[in-house]
Protein backbone atom coordinates (compact mmCIF):
# COMPACT_ATOMS: atom_id res chain seq x y z
CA UNK A 1 0.00 0.00 0.00
CA UNK A 2 0.93 3.65 -1.03
CA UNK A 3 1.82 6.20 0.91
CA UNK A 4 -1.66 7.78 -0.84
CA UNK A 5 -3.77 5.14 -0.14
CA UNK A 6 -2.71 4.56 4.08
CA UNK A 7 -3.53 8.43 4.43
CA UNK A 8 -6.60 8.85 2.53
CA UNK A 9 -8.42 5.60 0.84
CA UNK A 10 -10.77 7.27 -0.79
CA UNK A 11 -8.11 8.15 -3.16
CA UNK A 12 -7.30 5.54 -4.66
CA UNK A 13 -8.86 6.19 -7.77
CA UNK A 14 -5.83 8.55 -8.62
CA UNK A 15 -2.51 8.13 -10.12
CA UNK A 16 0.97 10.29 -10.27
CA UNK A 17 1.13 12.27 -13.23
CA UNK A 18 3.52 10.46 -15.39
CA UNK A 19 6.85 12.15 -15.83
CA UNK A 20 6.98 12.73 -19.61
CA UNK A 21 3.50 14.62 -19.27
CA UNK A 22 5.87 17.81 -18.54
CA UNK A 23 8.10 17.12 -21.35
CA UNK A 24 6.35 19.22 -23.54
CA UNK A 25 5.79 22.94 -24.10
CA UNK A 26 4.14 24.77 -21.70
CA UNK A 27 1.01 25.76 -23.60
CA UNK A 28 -0.01 21.63 -23.92
CA UNK A 29 1.07 21.59 -20.66
CA UNK A 30 -1.04 24.11 -19.24
CA UNK A 31 -4.26 23.43 -20.87
CA UNK A 32 -4.02 19.40 -20.31
CA UNK A 33 -3.18 20.05 -16.41
CA UNK A 34 -7.08 21.64 -16.31
CA UNK A 35 -9.19 18.64 -14.35
CA UNK A 36 -6.24 17.18 -12.87
CA UNK A 37 -5.41 17.11 -8.72
CA UNK A 38 -2.87 19.12 -6.26
CA UNK A 39 -2.19 16.74 -3.39
CA UNK A 40 -0.51 18.24 -0.82
CA UNK A 41 0.43 16.56 2.61
CA UNK A 42 1.27 18.34 5.90
CA UNK A 43 2.45 16.23 8.65
CA UNK A 44 -0.58 15.78 10.88
CA UNK A 45 -3.26 16.87 8.79
CA UNK A 46 -5.50 14.78 6.44
CA UNK A 47 -4.44 14.66 3.25
CA UNK A 48 -5.41 18.12 1.31
CA UNK A 49 -6.65 17.97 -2.39
CA UNK A 50 -7.92 20.01 -4.98
CA UNK A 51 -8.81 20.05 -8.81
CA UNK A 52 -7.29 22.18 -10.71
CA UNK A 53 -9.22 24.59 -12.81
CA UNK A 54 -7.06 27.66 -14.26
CA UNK A 55 -3.49 27.64 -15.54
CA UNK A 56 -1.21 29.85 -17.72
CA UNK A 57 1.73 29.33 -19.38
CA UNK A 58 4.52 30.84 -19.85
CA UNK A 59 7.34 30.44 -22.23
CA UNK A 60 10.94 31.12 -22.02
CA UNK A 61 13.45 33.28 -24.03
CA UNK A 62 10.95 34.17 -26.94
CA UNK A 63 8.19 35.15 -23.74
CA UNK A 64 8.57 38.76 -22.29
CA UNK A 65 6.09 37.87 -19.84
CA UNK A 66 7.95 34.96 -18.60
CA UNK A 67 10.31 34.94 -15.55
CA UNK A 68 13.05 33.02 -17.78
CA UNK A 69 13.04 35.96 -20.57
CA UNK A 70 16.42 37.06 -19.47
CA UNK A 71 18.10 34.10 -19.00
CA UNK A 72 18.88 31.92 -16.15
CA UNK A 73 18.96 33.70 -12.67
CA UNK A 74 19.05 32.35 -8.91
CA UNK A 75 15.27 33.02 -8.86
CA UNK A 76 14.75 31.39 -12.27
CA UNK A 77 16.68 28.33 -11.70
CA UNK A 78 13.95 25.92 -11.48
CA UNK A 79 12.51 27.03 -14.19
CA UNK A 80 15.04 26.10 -16.56
CA UNK A 81 15.16 22.33 -14.65
CA UNK A 82 13.67 19.72 -16.48
CA UNK A 83 9.91 19.35 -16.48
CA UNK A 84 7.89 18.24 -13.65
CA UNK A 85 9.47 20.44 -10.91
CA UNK A 86 7.82 23.35 -8.47
CA UNK A 87 9.08 26.70 -9.40
CA UNK A 88 7.64 29.01 -6.75
CA UNK A 89 8.30 32.42 -6.24
CA UNK A 90 7.84 35.24 -3.69
CA UNK A 91 6.02 38.26 -4.83
CA UNK A 92 4.55 41.68 -3.75
CA UNK A 93 6.75 40.81 -0.48
CA UNK A 94 3.37 38.85 0.43
CA UNK A 95 2.36 36.46 -1.85
CA UNK A 96 4.01 32.75 -3.39
CA UNK A 97 2.97 31.68 -6.38
CA UNK A 98 3.37 27.91 -7.60
CA UNK A 99 4.38 26.84 -11.35
CA UNK A 100 4.88 23.50 -12.91
CA UNK A 101 8.29 23.77 -15.08
CA UNK A 102 7.44 22.37 -18.18
CA UNK A 103 9.76 20.82 -21.30
CA UNK A 104 13.54 19.66 -21.43
CA UNK A 105 16.24 20.86 -19.32
CA UNK A 106 17.20 24.30 -20.24
CA UNK A 107 13.95 25.06 -22.13
CA UNK A 108 12.69 27.50 -19.36
CA UNK A 109 8.85 27.38 -19.28
CA UNK A 110 6.23 26.47 -16.66
CA UNK A 111 2.92 26.83 -16.15
CA UNK A 112 1.80 28.92 -13.14
CA UNK A 113 -1.41 27.37 -10.74
CA UNK A 114 -3.78 29.90 -10.57
CA UNK A 115 -7.42 28.63 -9.20
CA UNK A 116 -8.61 25.21 -7.79
CA UNK A 117 -11.78 24.11 -6.39
CA UNK A 118 -10.99 22.65 -2.99
CA UNK A 119 -12.26 18.72 -2.60
CA UNK A 120 -11.18 17.62 0.55
CA UNK A 121 -8.86 19.21 3.47
CA UNK A 122 -11.11 22.31 3.32
CA UNK A 123 -10.86 23.41 7.28
CA UNK A 124 -7.02 23.33 7.23
CA UNK A 125 -7.61 25.22 4.12
CA UNK A 126 -9.53 27.62 5.84
CA UNK A 127 -7.43 27.73 8.94
CA UNK A 128 -4.03 28.35 6.71
CA UNK A 129 -5.86 31.46 5.03
CA UNK A 130 -6.60 32.58 8.30
CA UNK A 131 -10.75 32.56 6.73
CA UNK A 132 -13.85 31.59 8.57
CA UNK A 133 -15.98 28.89 7.47
CA UNK A 134 -18.64 30.45 6.40
CA UNK A 135 -16.84 32.09 3.60
CA UNK A 136 -17.99 30.25 0.36
CA UNK A 137 -15.10 27.31 -0.58
CA UNK A 138 -15.14 28.31 -4.13
CA UNK A 139 -13.08 31.01 -2.89
CA UNK A 140 -10.27 29.26 -0.77
CA UNK A 141 -7.77 28.85 -3.79
CA UNK A 142 -9.52 31.39 -6.47
CA UNK A 143 -6.18 33.13 -7.29
CA UNK A 144 -2.28 31.60 -7.00
CA UNK A 145 -1.47 33.30 -3.80
CA UNK A 146 -4.83 31.73 -2.33
CA UNK A 147 -3.87 28.67 -4.07
CA UNK A 148 -0.33 28.59 -2.42
CA UNK A 149 -1.67 30.10 1.09
CA UNK A 150 -4.16 27.18 1.47
CA UNK A 151 -2.57 24.73 0.78
CA UNK A 152 1.13 25.69 2.25
CA UNK A 153 2.99 26.37 -0.55
CA UNK A 154 6.18 28.21 0.44
CA UNK A 155 10.03 28.29 -1.04
CA UNK A 156 10.49 25.18 1.01
CA UNK A 157 8.95 23.24 -1.80
CA UNK A 158 10.74 25.29 -4.85
CA UNK A 159 12.68 22.64 -6.93
CA UNK A 160 10.50 19.93 -5.61
CA UNK A 161 9.88 17.19 -7.62
CA UNK A 162 5.66 16.75 -8.42
CA UNK A 163 5.83 12.92 -8.28
CA UNK A 164 6.51 12.90 -4.76
CA UNK A 165 5.50 13.94 -1.79
CA UNK A 166 4.13 16.62 0.36
CA UNK A 167 3.20 17.83 -3.16
CA UNK A 168 2.18 16.00 -6.01
CA UNK A 169 -0.06 16.16 -9.40
CA UNK A 170 -2.60 13.26 -9.61
CA UNK A 171 -4.84 12.47 -12.26
CA UNK A 172 -8.03 10.15 -12.23
CA UNK A 173 -6.56 6.44 -13.18
CA UNK A 174 -8.83 6.36 -16.41
CA UNK A 175 -7.58 9.87 -17.12
CA UNK A 176 -11.35 11.11 -17.60
CA UNK A 177 -11.86 14.94 -18.01
CA UNK A 178 -14.98 16.90 -18.25
CA UNK A 179 -15.66 20.40 -19.16
CA UNK A 180 -14.85 22.64 -21.79
CA UNK A 181 -11.70 24.08 -21.72
CA UNK A 182 -11.93 28.69 -23.10
CA UNK A 183 -8.63 29.99 -23.78
CA UNK A 184 -8.06 34.02 -22.77
CA UNK A 185 -5.41 36.37 -22.33
CA UNK A 186 -3.48 36.03 -19.02
CA UNK A 187 -4.15 38.41 -16.46
CA UNK A 188 -1.76 41.25 -14.53
CA UNK A 189 0.72 41.23 -16.90
CA UNK A 190 2.14 44.09 -18.70
CA UNK A 191 3.68 42.76 -21.64
CA UNK A 192 2.68 39.88 -24.20
CA UNK A 193 -0.94 40.30 -22.39
CA UNK A 194 -2.32 39.77 -25.46
CA UNK A 195 -1.58 36.05 -25.70
CA UNK A 196 -4.47 33.45 -25.15
CA UNK A 197 -2.18 31.30 -22.57
CA UNK A 198 -4.67 31.67 -19.66
CA UNK A 199 -6.79 28.30 -19.92
CA UNK A 200 -9.73 27.58 -17.64
CA UNK A 201 -12.50 25.30 -17.01
CA UNK A 202 -15.41 27.40 -18.34
CA UNK A 203 -18.19 25.95 -16.30
CA UNK A 204 -16.05 26.29 -12.65
CA UNK A 205 -16.81 28.70 -10.11
CA UNK A 206 -13.62 28.40 -8.82
CA UNK A 207 -11.83 30.69 -11.27
CA UNK A 208 -9.62 33.91 -10.03
CA UNK A 209 -11.57 35.84 -12.34
CA UNK A 210 -14.70 35.15 -14.05
CA UNK A 211 -15.09 34.94 -17.94
CA UNK A 212 -16.36 37.45 -19.75
CA UNK A 213 -19.99 35.89 -21.64
CA UNK A 214 -17.80 35.53 -24.81
CA UNK A 215 -15.77 33.32 -22.82
CA UNK A 216 -12.81 36.16 -23.56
Amino acid sequence: MNLLERNFPKLKSLSVVSPKFYLRPSKEVARDLLGKFILRFIDGEDPLLARIVETEAYEGANDPASHAYRGVTDRTRPMFEQGGVAYVYFTYGMHHCLNVVTGKKGTGEAVLLRAAEPLSGQQVMYRNRGLSSSMKPKLLLSGPGKLCQALGVDLDLNFHKLGHPPLQIMELKNDARTGAIKATPRIGISKAKELPYRFCLKDSDCLSRRLAPSGT
